[in-house]
């Protein structure tokens, strides 16, 4: 069977799952696919030649289990290195279920959304040189410090020493001290340190210390915090390189410290998040604007720089929600690249509604907690309703309102995402996404409560709340376009949708504060044009004319970020959360426009009449530059005749004397022949000479 230009290849792990052959090729027959399903039932084992043929041909071979992809990746390597090959779990998300009789519309819609090529993620180097700091407070951290001292360069940090007894054998450097600052990453940590002193080599009783001093530096590639104080960094689980076990558990003290042994190498680490600072919303000439992305991020890794923010990729835990609430989409979450996630949605969807799937619901989790409930729940109980599809994520954080909308424009009628207990406090950025698209699809008239999060550890639980969720009265109408552009475009092309075929289309949508659409009101009265608005708007949504005072504003391209407003010295500009489904949210409209100020003395346009008027008014005899009207006048004047006037004027402050007559070498010829005339009768006096007249020369 091909789907997708794929060769899919299914088994039925030794008839555990209930497949029948002749439903499930029809099921993706109708999903897009080629040929019959092949059905194998031992394909890791008696019928392994079945893939080994498969992967000597030229197509890429999806297979349709995970839990033997190891297996698969080995033979592989023997067979064809050069296989590309992909896996999906049909077993767990749809085989294994009480409903797996109805499950194969589900099986099918799994297979070609497996089918889609994902984008390669770009990677960001690191490397440890396995340089490690212990940092504890008693022996425990000198215990820890001798087992990783044959792998690891350790340096022991005691943060309060109380009697400890010194060691036989000075093995690994001791110090006392309180990290009052830690940043940085795995290979590249930096730490502040109080307090700072060696142990002294003299201790007798105890370790004695030489005396202290405040502010020493030091770096490290990896931590291990043995305090069980208060942690180093914010979201501190997410630090790659900093481990903080509970001291008083040896067990997780142990696994802490094999893990640090392997922590040596070159590492790489996928480069999460894309960032555009072209259309960046956070500022502008020293005026704050969007801040969301600097709020929302739990590691910290995003820094104000400016206009722009910068994003360590190396600190970055990957949690995808500053893209999940960034209203332009210079943050774009990169785990896959592209719009892979958009196109394996559109493909999951589109195939499960050809293949005869009814009410689907669309079950987000990501690889790690939800993989694993969801597959406790096929082993253990009664497994996945058989409308359900779980989609996959690296992290659930990442959801925004592009995808989102996507979901219900392609036809899913409820979402449920399934986070990870341990992470509720990342959640708020996720909520206000949530919030955003059941506005919408409330007051579109889809009706509320179609997006649920189950947040619980339990797959007894997480399944009873799967089985329970009742089926919206009110169904979607799935749509097909392709989810092109960027975040903002897919947003827009699926609300679009979602209103084309809403049972309440509204052309105006009031949306709550904060929200990435909306409209900008213009007080007109107290508006002079000066168009500082334009000049800080960072998405081209506010706009002016070069040939006239005008005003204008493209409601699509606005994303609610407050730069106009903030910007503006007359404070006349508001905003208005909102969603305008018109054509006229597409176009440029009329904010404020004026008739412009002729130049009393060339006629040429230039300026806003009224702001002319009343800045000559204001002026007027009341500065000491503008107390005739001469001066007045100037103000009148475009810049060039005001340039002009003022060289002519007679108290032009740079204006010299006469300009002297330049001499050219006739000048100086002349006078020369004038000079050697005078010598002449100068030297005839002398000699006595007269003229004709007898009278003296």
């Amino acid at each position: 069977m091909e789907m997708g230009g794929k060769r899919v290849l299914v088994c039925n792990c030794e008839s555990s799952m209930p497949l029948d052959e002749k439903a499930l090729t029809r099921a993706c027959q109708a999903a897009g696919a080629t040929g019959d399903a092949d059905l194998n039932s031992q394909l890791c084992r008696a019928q392994l030649g079945n893939f080994q043929r498969a992967i000597l041909g030229e197509q890429p071979v999806v297979v349709a289990c995970t839990q033997e992809a190891p297996l698969f990746g080995e033979v592989a390597a023997e067979d064809n290195p050069q296989a590309e090959i992909s896996f999906v779990n049909i077993r767990e998300n749809g085989g294994w279920s009480d409903e797996a009789g109805a499950a194969m519309p589900k099986i099918a819609a799994l297979l070609a959304a497996a089918a889609v090529e994902a984008e390669p993620t770009p990677q960001v180097a690191l490397s440890s040189q396995g340089v490690c700091l212990i940092y504890g407070n008693d022996g425990r951290a000198i215990e820890a410090a001798k087992q990783l001292a044959g792998r690891l360069e350790v340096t022991v940090l005691l943060r309060q020493p109380g009697d400890i007894l010194p060691p036989g054998d000075m093995d690994v450097p001791i110090f006392k001290g309180s990290i009052v600052q830690a940043k940085g990453h795995l290979g590249g940590f930096g730490i502040t340190v109080n307090d700072y002193a060696p142990a002294s080599p003299s201790g007798r009783a105890q370790l004695a210390f030489e005396p202290p001093r405040d502010n020493a530096f030091s770096e490290c590639d990896l931590i291990l915090d043995l305090t069980g104080g208060t942690p180093l960094f914010p979201a501190h689980e997410k630090r790659d390189g900093y481990l903080r076990p509970d001291p008083g558990d040896p067990v997780a003290v142990q696994r802490a410290l094999f893990e640090l042994a392997d922590m040596v190498g070159e590492y790489d680490k996928p480069r999460y998040v894309s960032y555009n600072g072209d259309i960046c919303a956070h500022s502008r000439s020293r005026k704050t604007g969007c801040t969301r992305c600097l709020d929302i991020c739990p590691t910290s890794a995003i820094t104000s720089a400016g206009d722009t923010v910068e994003i360590d990729p190396l600190v970055c835990a990957g949690c995808g929600a500053c893209a999940s609430v960034c209203p332009t989409g210079a943050a774009t979450y990169q785990l896959p690249a592209g719009d892979s996630l958009f196109m394996r949605l559109r493909s999951l969807l589109e195939a499960y509604g050809k293949a005869g799937g009814q009410a689907p619901l669309l079950l987000l989790h990501d690889d790690k907690h939800g993989a694993e409930v969801i597959a406790l729940s096929a082993r253990l109980g009664r497994g996945l309703p058989a409308r359900a599809l779980p989609f996959p994520l690296n992290e659930v954080t990442q959801v925004g309102i592009d995808f989102l909308a996507a979901a219900f424009a392609y036809g899913a009628e409820q979402v449920v995402i399934l986070a990870d207990p341990k992470k509720r406090d990342e959640l708020s950025g996720l909520a206000g996404q949530i919030g955003l698209v059941e506005t919408v699809l409330n007051g579109l008239g889809y009706g509320a409560g179609r997006v649920h999060v189950i947040d619980a550890a339990d797959p007894d639980q997480v399944e009873g709340q799967l089985y329970d969720l009742a089926t919206p009265a009110l169904g979607m109408t799935g749509g097909n376009f392709l989810p092109l552009g960027g975040k903002r475009s897919r947003a827009f092309l699926a609300l679009r949708h979602l209103h084309d075929k809403a049972p309440q289309p509204v052309d105006h949508l009031p949306l709550p504060p904060a929200a990435p659409f909306g409209a900008v009101k213009v007080d007109t009265e107290g508006c002079t044009l000066c168009l500082a608005c334009v000049g800080a708007c960072p998405t081209g949504a506010m706009l002016d004319d070069e040939s006239r005072p005008w005003l204008g504003f493209k409601e699509d391209a606005c994303v609610q970020c407050g730069l106009c407003r903030n910007t503006c010295p007359e404070q006349v500009i508001t905003l208005e959360p909102r969603l305008n489904f018109t054509t006229e949210a597409m176009g440029a409209i009329a904010l404020n426009e004026a008739e412009p100020f002729e130049c009393i003395r060339c006629g040429t346009p230039f300026g806003v009449r009224q702001s002319i008027e009343r800045i000559a008014d204001q002026l007027a005899g009341k500065h000491h530059m503008f107390q005739d009207s001469d001066q007045i006048e100037r103000i009148k004047m475009c810049e060039n005749c005001r340039v002009t006037v003022q060289f002519e004027s007679p108290d032009n402050p740079f204006q010299g004397g006469a300009r002297p007559t330049p001499r050219t070498t006739d000048d100086y010829l002349r006078e020369r022949e004038i000079e050697e005339a005078r010598q002449k009768v100068l030297a005839e006096r002398a000699n006595g000479k007269t003229d004709n007249d007898g009278g003296e020369v």
